[in-house]
């Protein structure tokens, strides 16, 4: 089977060695240029291509140059492991068989952008990987292939990505012998159970103190590194001084305090709107590591 594979992140760089090991013949792997503003904490998938002997481009969009290269390989099979943009349907036709995607939520829920943090952000207690059959639309195709993984009280976004990632390689790999054979499975994707969201932005992390405990706890655990964190201001008499929470904890103690950040005693606390809090346990202030001295004291004990 020739193959075409769109493909970033650790999902890609993943997906793209199970098809290999599985026998695909991937011809043509097309990427992204890593983002000197972002963090890069995941494999490279140009790497690992190159390592294999497979071509690689990374051009700003899917253009009629990079059609006619796809058109030329023939392909039964476009793969799209967490590939950032949208493949125009011209290039997916060119699928013999089917262009096939992975994401990272169990469709229907969560389609669009970066599902895992709004699970997470949404107290999901469960998400997965689905394999489905690309469409006009994102992540409406027919459904191929999930495999569901549990979301823990306290796990962060990139605690649960690496078990999505994980979950994402097993699905492909237990489909690909109906795959190499020409059979696609499918199930229908049915959008009207689900939900869409769209990206979201490093300001998205803002701290409402105002909101419930439960949500802003979930809005920490959704943003913590390797993502930018969630964050809230604190003033004094030198000026505001950002406060980024790269971990925290529950505590399950009433605050007569208005919401906002403090120190009480030897911790630093965050009260919430509805007066139960969240401890800081790992914390910046303007970039550099935070100690509770740095919030204002609050004359109580925990």
């Amino acid at each position: 089977m020739r193959a075409v594979v769109f493909a970033y992140h650790e999902v890609g760089a993943r997906c793209l060695q199970a098809l290999l090991d599985g026998g695909v013949d991937v011809q043509l792997v097309v990427t992204h240029t890593d983002d000197p503003n972002e963090r890069i904490w995941f494999t490279s998938v140009a790497e690992l291509a190159r390592k294999q002997g497979i071509p690689v481009i990374t051009p700003d969009s899917a253009d009629a140059d990079v059609q006619a290269r796809i058109a030329n390989i023939a392909p039964d099979y476009i793969f799209s492991f967490y590939y950032r943009q949208m493949i125009p349907m011209s290039i997916l036709d060119l699928a013999r068989i089917a262009p096939l995607n992975m994401h990272g939520s169990l469709l229907p829920k969560y389609r669009g952008r970066v599902p895992i943090n709004w699970a997470v952000l949404h107290g999901e207690t469960e998400t997965g990987a689905t394999l489905h059959v690309m469409a006009e639309k994102p992540d409406a195709g027919d459904i191929v292939a999930q495999q569901a993984v549990p979301i823990g009280p306290d796990e962060t976004a990139g605690e649960v990505f690496a078990k999505v990632t994980t979950a994402a390689a097993a699905t492909l790999k237990a489909v690909l012998p109906q795959l190499l054979r020409g059979e696609v499975p499918r199930r229908p994707n049915n959008l009207a159970e689900g939900s869409y969201f769209g990206g979201r932005k490093p300001e998205d992390g803002r701290i409402d103190w105002h909101q419930p405990a439960a949500q802003i706890y979930n809005l920490i655990r959704a943003v913590a590194p390797p993502y930018p964190g969630a964050f809230s201001e604190i003033s004094d008499p030198q000026g505001t001084h950002r406060v980024t929470v790269n971990a925290a904890r529950r505590v399950d103690t009433v605050f007569d305090l208005a919401p906002g950040l403090y120190r009480v005693g030897a911790k630093a606390i965050g009260v919430c709107g509805d007066k139960m809090a969240v401890e800081l346990t790992e914390f910046l202030v303007d970039g550099t590591p935070g100690t509770p001295d740095a919030l204002p004291e609050a004359s109580l004990t925990i």
